[in-house]
């Protein structure tokens, strides 16, 4: 069995763990799921490295039992040469020594303890923080979420039983993909909305390489590229971007409002490699509060890269005056308060102008928003437009197919903004992929998936701004302009018209059918009926045999 399988059946292990003892689909399971996850790969994890650095533990039967029986000093030294990026860990916090104590009594406080201990020694470097500069460790109790005391202990070592005796070694070679996968498999149940004010839309990790690979292109000399998102969910966004600029060539900023999101977020930054960015993940609404200013701690940072799937409508009228009391931020401007349906607040016209005004001056970005949002005629929607056209910073939008999003039926569009393509003449690339797609069904929900031909397709049309009929067109600023600001590709497309002769008979059948549609469609007296008779065959009468 390969890793890949290995791994996908420890998370539906422990998956049935939590249901055995009654926390399945239970509002905190997804807390026991990610962390009893994240402490098997960080041990695993510190047990390679530390392997790589000594010939002694690389060459042991069982490692675990040399490494206890080291002298303090002696693991001091290989802590020194450890990268930062591994956590420390002592004897007592690896899981074999967790399993040696199994028959303790109240083992319960000792697994919750173990995993406390390892999150309060390494919390300078594996630990994100809020808006108010409160760091989140990286691990919390879990056994209290068995309500059961006395089942508590039992609880406990099942989740020990489970981590035993598989093992992420062979899993560290592997890339991205892996990785990216295994995540969104692991989450598959927790992305819907709900469990907080904001609703988190999961990006499918298609859309997410289809931006990442547009906004990045083709250079790869890369050096300190600074990759943001400031509705960062569970970070699928940065994770597909931090990929294709290189892990190591970039540092990833983020903000999301969500404590759940936060935690999902942290375990993706691990597991790819990005341990280095968990300082910069914050916990805290990002519109009342940014977390991330410039150095004078004024003005918002700026980044090279910057990518968003914010939540689109939900009620923020408790801090709707204090957004609009920002005008410099949000400068076309604030959704005002419905009298009903505060939830159709659109929140995400605002989270475009915080894009925007985060975006550095010879830098990028990509937005995923409401498909309405590329054509409405008035209000802020407009107002985002024709700023962002007039700047001559659009370059491109491409309008995905219904259900792209299992979780919501909103058709969406993913737009490009480059602060570098400027000008009247500039070429903007639009594109209509809405009828793309294989329907499935994924439980409850119509799900639609883009084949890699399809993804290739949109990919190469985007890069090449190619020209494909009732597919992709290339516009400029100056023409957007003169169709009123419109993004739909659908609104540029030539229309041809085809000369078809007909009969007089089959003329008088059309109109015939079209005199029984209005009449299906419209109350019409008797009176009006023969007027609309009289003229269609005043109509057909006055016509040539041959149109």
């Amino acid at each position: 069995m390969d890793i890949r399988q290995e791994t996908i059946n420890l998370i539906d292990a422990l998956k049935a763990t939590c249901q055995t003892y009654g926390m399945g689909n239970d509002g905190n399971e997804y807390k026991i799921i990610t962390q009893v996850f994240l402490y098997k790969f960080l041990n695993d994890k510190f047990g390679y490295e530390i392997k790589k650095l000594s010939t002694k533990l690389a060459s042991a039967e069982k490692w675990e039992s040399t490494y206890k029986e080291m002298p303090n000093e002696e693991r001091l030294d290989i802590f020194d040469k450890l990268s930062p990026d591994v956590p420390r860990m002592l004897p007592e916090h690896l899981i074999s020594n967790l399993w040696n104590q199994q028959s303790k009594g109240d083992f319960d406080l000792i697994f919750d303890s173990t995993m406390i201990d390892i999150a309060d020694k390494n919390i300078d470097i594996f630990s994100t923080q809020t808006s108010a500069n409160t760091k989140i460790p990286l691990f919390e109790k879990l056994t209290p979420f068995v309500t059961d005391d006395s089942a508590r202990s039992n609880f406990a070592r099942a989740l020990v039983d489970r981590l035993v005796n598989f093992s992420f070694e062979d899993a560290f070679t592997k890339n991205y993909d892996f990785f990216a996968t295994i995540f969104e498999y692991l989450i598959k149940d927790y992305n819907t909305a709900g469990g907080g004010k904001y609703a988190e839309y999961y990006t499918p990790h298609s859309i997410a390489t289809i931006m990442a690979k547009l906004l990045v292109g083709e250079k790869n000399d890369f050096h300190n590229i600074e990759c943001y998102d400031p509705s960062a969910g569970t970070g699928t966004l940065l994770m597909a971007l931090a990929h294709e600029v290189g892990e190591d060539k970039c540092t990833i900023y983020s903000q999301d409002i969500s404590q759940r999101s936060n935690k999902m977020l942290k375990l993706n930054l691990i597991l790819n490699n990005l341990v280095s960015s968990l300082d910069h993940a914050i916990q805290g609404d990002t519109l009342i509060a940014p977390y991330h200013k410039d150095n004078d701690k004024k003005k918002l940072k700026q980044f090279d890269f910057v990518v968003s799937n914010p939540p689109f409508n939900t009620d923020f009228s408790d801090t709707r005056e204090s957004i609009a009391a920002m005008p410099a931020r949000f400068w076309a401007g604030v959704p005002n308060i419905p009298k009903k349906k505060k939830n159709s607040m659109a929140i995400y016209t605002c989270f475009i102008q915080h894009v925007v005004n985060s975006i550095k001056p010879n830098g990028k970005g990509a937005i995923v928003v409401p498909t309405g949002f590329i054509t409405a005629q008035s209000g802020i929607e407009k107002n985002i437009r024709k700023t962002i056209v007039d700047n001559g910073w659009l370059k491109g939008v491409i309008s995905m197919p219904s259900n792209i999003f299992a979780n919501t039926g909103t058709n969406v569009s993913v737009i490009f903004i480059d602060k570098t393509n400027k000008g009247d003449n500039a070429e903007v690339v639009l594109i209509d992929a809405s009828k793309l797609g294989e329907k499935r069904k994924e439980g409850k929900n119509q799900k639609t998936i883009l084949s890699l031909d399809e993804i290739a397709l949109i990919q190469n049309t985007f890069k090449n701004n190619e020209e494909i009929e009732d597919f992709s067109v290339k516009v400029t600023h100056k023409q957007i302009k003169q169709k009123y600001y419109s993004w739909a590709a659908g609104q540029y497309f030539k229309v041809e018209l085809k000369n078809i002769q007909i009969t007089k008979e089959e003329y008088k059948e059309k109109i015939n059918k079209l005199s029984v549609i209005i009449k299906e469609k419209f109350e019409i007296n008797k009176q009006l009926e023969k007027n609309i008779n009289d003229a269609l065959e005043d109509l057909v009468n006055d016509l040539p045999e041959n149109i």
